[in-house]
């Protein structure tokens, strides 16, 4: 991919300390911390990438779209028949139950069941624990410069990895 021609405005010392900090941020990420620590205060022997799954049914929700296994394999970016994998192992789990559109009554959805609320719920809980620990010590000013910040970073590198 390309970088935007906007990006040459950005200063090169900039652009690499916001390189390395993702790299950093990437890394910390990848330990998925915050999914084993939620899972094993709710649902011990869970696998973390299963923790996707709720967060792309939430995101759907959000959108006031029914969540089918397909659209949840959309948003995750994954091979259909990996999504219905995992999505039966959650319904076997009793953390999400299939039921019928009210839109169409040929097609499946998913939903939560009420042990997935609570670990959605815990993950969120501790993700927010850990993200109140980190920012202490800031001011609350800074907080929310940093949240309109980050969201408007996200938001760019969401569109522009879209593209690609």
């Amino acid at each position: 991919m390309n970088a935007p021609s906007t990006a040459r405005a950005v200063p090169p010392d900039g652009l690499q300390n916001i390189d390395q900090t993702l790299t950093r941020m990437r890394l910390v990420i990848r330990k998925r911390t915050i999914g084993r620590m939620a899972i094993a205060k709710v649902t011990p022997g869970l696998d973390v990438s299963h923790l996707d799954v709720l967060e792309a049914m939430r995101i759907l929700g959000e959108e006031g779209a029914e969540v089918t296994v397909g659209a949840i394999a959309d948003t995750m970016r994954m091979d259909p028949s990996r999504g219905s994998r995992m999505v039966a192992e959650l319904v076997s789990r009793g953390i999400l139950e299939r039921a019928v559109s009210q839109a169409d009554a040929r097609r499946s959805i998913v939903k939560r069941t009420p042990l997935g609320d609570t670990l959605l719920r815990e993950v969120r809980a501790v993700k927010q624990a850990l993200v109140a620990e980190v920012l202490s010590g800031w001011t609350e000013e800074e907080v929310t410069v940093f949240a309109g910040l980050f969201e408007r970073f996200t938001t760019g590198f969401e569109a522009a990895t879209a593209k690609g």
